[in-house]
């Protein structure tokens, strides 16, 4: 699956912007609602302005004719009426004329409107003809068919202007009348919209309707057509300033990605994108039938390089290192520069060996980038093969987890090891088994200690000749049971070079140096006659300056005799601190402890290490009796050590003896004991007791 990273980067990458303009689209359609709905208000109480002084106008004549229903003198009141210069009708309820010009043009429907600060409900009625324009002296134009002026009457030519006379529509040109225009081109032009307002009357039995105007002068025009374009500008301003903000952030957004891909130090990909990119290839519809390869390239003397140049000059290398690896990649390959001695790569793979010689070619010209020093590097692989479905049908990779692949290619290259040498190294299974097997083993330890799983096991030691128990070494078992209730034994070299590694093997050997004090104290008290233990103890505690009291205080802390404790030193420990081992070994044997080194032979053993260390015990290495050297050379050189460690006082153990004739001869040359599998395997404790109580020979 993809990663929680990926997705962010995937997120961020797909989006680009889009998300803001989407945003910023919402906003202008709301801005611009919002923009029509106060151009609808402001206009709305305008018309709402004009109506309210139109109705104060028909209202007052409405109350004057309702007065003249009762009022004697209805003459008078009739002349008021008429003074006014309104049109106006009265209508019964069910809409007949009563009284009014038959040919008046208030239309029949009818319509309900409030205005404000007018608790009365009025009623308006559509005019029939059209709307005009009128000054205030007036002339009568008649226009064409096209606009053009047809009559022109009650006005001078000089005082005509063409320009206001040139309205048409030319999408209603099927059903276009001659309109009529009251015009004064001396005055300023106003815009009169007829209307008619009624009012109820006489207890609501008639309808006083009366004709008004809605009149927009130029001036009034002219400043709603500044307020609108005011607010039209000022809308479009912030539009603006929203794209040109948005195009800011879009560009702020790749930058973003381009730094965010951008490798500092070759100025190429870095891992980010290699990651990113290279999940969208495998997941790609054109890519699932084609198999790749992740492969994680190091350069393996870089911190040598720098140490020795300068880590400027190092970059540099790398520089010239991934321009050399780009010569070998083509399209919908990558070439990334991960950590600093690190490359990234994906290549199309057709099969390993085209895969493994290209890999070998690309080694080899990159050993050759520089001609002045000796470059090595190391590839591990994993294919990443098309993926089936259960008819052998190929189709698309959905779950590939290129980040968990590409530390697969690490893992891969790890088994290489130490090595300084140009390799390869392909991915497979069990590498994933053994880092599993790490993983449990590193998450169980300290649990597996405080439930006691570990065991003690004895492997006893014999004199050549007597074939009697002379001393034993103490070896660990791991004692655990699984989640079916099944216990298993796990042996050390399954778990051992695991807490060597993450230091936990400090613990195992406390563990070990306590537990073999316990028994040989309670072993003493059972009137035993025990011999010397030896105890292994890790080169990691050697960088504890109180190694020789913690080992004195744990054995004290049970009461077990110090002379049956032997402290057993690997021999790769004499290469560490040699002062501070020498300290050490001083003050154990100052406490009454004897000290032997182990598997002398098995590396590069320094005859200093016999000349400087006061050891007691020289236990020689099984290598010594097997393969090459179990032959007459063999036999010289462990002749001879045994001959050395006698002049020199100190013991001598072989370990690892197998055969008859190997203990033959090794008693012979003087060989004090004898540890191997002729004699006996590594057992319990309970066992060892038995071997303990036999007091003949085996």
């Amino acid at each position: 699956m993809k990663s929680k990273n990926l997705k962010k980067i995937a997120n961020m990458k797909k989006g680009h912007g889009w998300f803001s303009i989407i945003v910023y689209l919402i906003f202008f359609a709301f801005a611009g609602a919002m923009l029509t709905y106060i151009l609808a208000i402001l206009g709305y109480y305008v018309v709402q302005a004009k109506l309210a002084a139109e109705y104060e106008s028909i209202a007052y004549m409405s109350r004057i004719y309702e007065k003249s229903l009762s009022d004697e003198s209805q003459d008078m009141v009739w002349g008021l009426l008429d003074e006014s210069e309104k049109e106006y009708i009265v209508r019964d309820r069910s809409g007949d004329l009563l009284f009014g010009d038959k040919d008046n043009t208030c239309s029949e429907d009818t319509g309900k409107i409030s205005l404000s600060g007018i608790q009365q409900t009025i009623l308006m009625y559509p005019d029939t003809e059209y709307p005009f324009i009128h000054g205030n002296s007036g002339g009568y134009v008649e226009l064409d068919y096209f606009g053009i002026v047809k009559t022109l009457n009650g006005m001078n030519d000089e005082n005509y202007d063409q320009e206001i006379l040139t309205l048409y529509d030319a999408d209603q040109e099927e059903h276009f009348e001659t309109i009529g225009f009251y015009v004064d081109v001396t005055s300023k032009f106003q815009l009169r919209l007829p209307v008619w307002m009624g009012i109820r009357v006489n207890k609501g039995k008639e309808i006083f309707i009366g004709k008004g105007y809605l009149t927009f002068k130029m001036s009034d025009l002219s400043m709603l057509a500044l307020v609108v374009v005011m607010l039209i500008v000022m809308f479009f301003t912030i539009f603006n300033m929203f794209i040109v903000n948005m195009v800011r952030e879009i560009r702020s957004r790749k930058r973003s990605l381009r730094m965010l891909f951008m490798d500092i130090v070759t100025n190429g990909k870095n891992r980010t994108w290699f990651f990113y990119k290279g999940d969208a290839i495998l997941r790609g519809r054109l890519n699932a039938s084609y198999q790749y390869a992740i492969v994680n390239l190091i350069f393996v003397k870089y911190t040598t390089y720098c140490a020795c140049h300068s880590v400027a000059e190092g970059e540099a290398v790398l520089r010239g290192i991934s321009d050399c690896i780009s010569k070998h990649i083509t399209r919908k390959e990558l070439n990334a520069h991960g950590a600093p001695k690190e490359f990234m790569l994906l290549l199309r793979a057709p099969d390993t060996d085209q895969l493994t010689a290209r890999l070998n070619s690309l080694i080899t010209d990159l050993e050759r980038f520089n001609e002045v020093h000796a470059f090595t590097y190391q590839a591990g692989v994993v294919i990443i093969p098309p993926l089936r479905d259960a008819g052998g049908r190929i189709i698309r990779r959905k779950d590939i987890d290129i980040e968990q692949e590409y530390n697969n290619a690490c893992t891969a290259r790890g088994t290489l090891g130490d090595k300084e040498d140009s390799g390869i190294a392909y991915f497979d299974l069990t590498l994933i088994e053994e880092k599993k097997w790490q993983d449990w083993v590193e998450a169980n330890c300290r649990l597996a200690l405080q439930n006691d799983e570990f065991m003690v096991y004895y492997q006893p030691k014999y004199d050549p000749v007597s074939k009697t128990i002379r001393g034993a070494e103490a070896l660990i078992r791991w004692k655990h049971t699984d989640d079916s209730g099944n216990d298993k034994l796990i042996s050390p070299g399954k778990f051992i070079p695991i807490f060597e590694k993450n230091g936990f093997i400090t613990n195992i050997d406390h563990y070990m140096l306590s537990n073999v004090a316990k028994d040989q104290k309670r072993w003493l008290d059972q009137g035993f006659d025990c011999v010397p233990v030896s105890v292994n103890i890790s080169r990691a505690h050697f960088i504890e300056t109180d190694l020789a009291e913690q080992i004195r205080d744990t054995v004290d802390a049970v009461g077990a005799p110090r002379n049956l404790i032997e402290i057993e030193l690997t021999e790769s420990a004499f290469f560490d601190d040699k002062g501070a081992l020498m300290r050490t070994i001083n003050k154990l044997k100052e406490y009454g402890f004897s000290v032997s080194m182990d598997d002398f032979g098995s590396g590069y053993s320094s005859l200093n290490s016999l000349k400087d260390m006061p050891l007691d015990v020289l236990k020689l290495d099984a290598e010594f009796f097997r393969g090459e050297n179990a032959g007459e050379r063999g036999r010289v050189v462990v002749a001879e050590t045994i001959k050395l460690a006698r002049k020199l006082n100190m013991i001598t153990v072989a370990e690892g003896i197998e055969d008859k004739e190997q203990v033959e001869f090794l008693a012979d040359q003087g060989c004090d004991m004898i540890q191997g599998f002729i004699f006996a395997h590594p057992m319990s404790a309970a066992d060892y007791e038995i071997r303990m109580k036999e007091k003949t020979p085996v």
